[in-house]
């Protein structure tokens, strides 16, 4: 896996348990209930920024995990909250679930921030319980579990301008000429593993930026080599600059390099209509003779050709003009208005809880009914009054004595057997 892509685990703080406690005076010896809930756990956030440009930090760490809120203390005190747990990620950033695939997030800009994994809430302490019939309740809550998951992320660089092409055609020789980017250059496949970006200047106010993104070989569609990773950057650039290598330092006919090269460009919906500046490199080692005949083989298929030489700069200040008039026609064109439509749908409400008969055993299940069981603390004879006053109002009593159960009957409600209090 590249730096430019990552999984990581994400996981909020735990909620703090609420406090049983009592306030005592001489006037009041069997004292007030005055023990208060705990503070929530801490969230876990993503947020874009420049100051890094890859997922290297996440390859040695994996797991994070928010602080756990604090308990409750007496004099109806909260416990301290769990600090948030922020993250830095790359300014284009797409933020997935790892196993739904879904999107969670796509942080386009410099601050922009995702909570990914909320904190879960503190649990209440007996001062909450505290009625006019309940005056010195021994119930407390515990508290809740932070949201975990797992991430993919991926980063998709946010240039004007995207240098396409096979590897070793000269897209980071290219960048260093044109920008103060000095990436990694040799005669191998893949050499630019990660994204470059670089500024390009056009004049004194004017500028651009460029990237030059990882190698491409046919099948990349697919995820051969590192073309899936390139294609993903390539979507957010607003022009693509399709490099081929004019002088055939690998063997390879340029034009049938370009064709190669869209048939992988149109496989991906979000490419296909992206606007395009075709550069022939290394014309340095060809005669003036040579240049013209390429030049004309691509005129032949409907495709204008900048001949350049990244190596000793001709052609480069042009294509550099040719650019930057492309993207003021990108910038100018107004994209369509989607219609907007507003879906109902009528789903069924699920029922809030069910009972059930198995394996001889009368159990009860639901959302409501397992986080009621979850968060009580059911030590006391409190606790476990209140509870099944919860659940005849939720009208689980009453199915139950429906199906024939008597007081002290053993019920399992939410994962815990209990005696049937009803």
């Amino acid at each position: 896996m590249g730096f430019d892509e990552a999984v990581i685990h994400v996981a909020g703080g735990r909620g703090g348990d609420g406090l049983i406690s009592f306030a005592r005076t001489r006037q009041n010896p069997k004292g007030t209930p005055d023990g208060g809930r705990g503070g929530d756990g801490g969230n876990v956030i993503l947020r874009a920024s420049r100051s890094v440009n890859t997922f290297a930090h996440f390859h040695q760490q994996v797991h994070f995990r928010a602080e756990d809120g604090g308990p409750g203390g007496p004099n109806n005190c909260q416990g301290k909250r769990g600090e948030d747990l922020v993250l830095l990620v790359p300014v284009g950033t797409v933020v997935r679930d790892l196993h739904t695939g879904g999107v969670l997030a796509d942080l386009v800009e410099e601050g922009q921030e995702v909570v990914v994994a909320q904190g879960g809430r503190g649990g209440r302490g007996n001062k909450a319980f505290t009625t006019a019939t309940r005056r010195a309740p021994r119930i407390r809550e515990f508290g809740e579990p932070g949201e975990a998951r797992w991430l993919r992320l991926e980063l998709r660089l946010l240039a004007d301008v995207g240098i396409i092409g096979f590897p070793n055609v000269g897209k980071s020789s290219l960048l260093s000429r044109v920008s103060d980017k000095k990436p990694k250059v040799a005669a191998y496949p893949f050499t630019t593993l990660t994204p470059n970006l670089g500024v390009v200047r056009v004049d004194e106010l004017s500028s651009f930026v460029m990237a030059d993104l990882p190698g491409l070989i046919e099948g990349a569609h697919e995820g051969r080599g590192l073309g899936d990773r390139f294609l993903r950057h390539a979507t957010r650039a607003k022009v693509l600059l399709h490099l081929v290598d004019l002088a055939r330092v690998e063997g390879r006919d340029p034009l049938s390099d370009y064709f190669a090269i869209r048939r992988e460009l149109e496989a991906w919906e979000e490419l296909r209509e992206k606007p395009e500046v075709v550069a022939g490199n290394k014309i340095d080692l060809l005669t003036p003779e040579q240049v013209q005949r390429e030049v004309e083989r691509f005129a032949q298929e409907g495709i204008v050709l900048h001949p350049i030489s990244a190596h000793t700069g001709q052609g480069v200040r042009e294509l550099i003009q040719v650019l930057w008039r492309k993207l003021q026609e990108v910038r100018e064109e107004k994209p369509p208005e989607r219609p907007r439509y507003r879906v109902w749908r009528l789903t069924p409400e699920p029922p809030p809880f069910e009972v059930a008969e198995e394996g001889g055993q009368v159990i009860v299940r639901g959302p409501a009914v397992e986080a009621l069981v979850r968060r009580l603390d059911l030590s006391t004879p409190d606790a476990r009054e209140y509870l099944w006053e919860e659940l005849e109002r939720l009208g689980v009593v009453k199915a139950l004595r429906k199906r024939g159960l008597g007081p002290g009957a053993p019920v399992v409600v939410g994962g815990k057997t209990l005696e049937f209090g009803g």
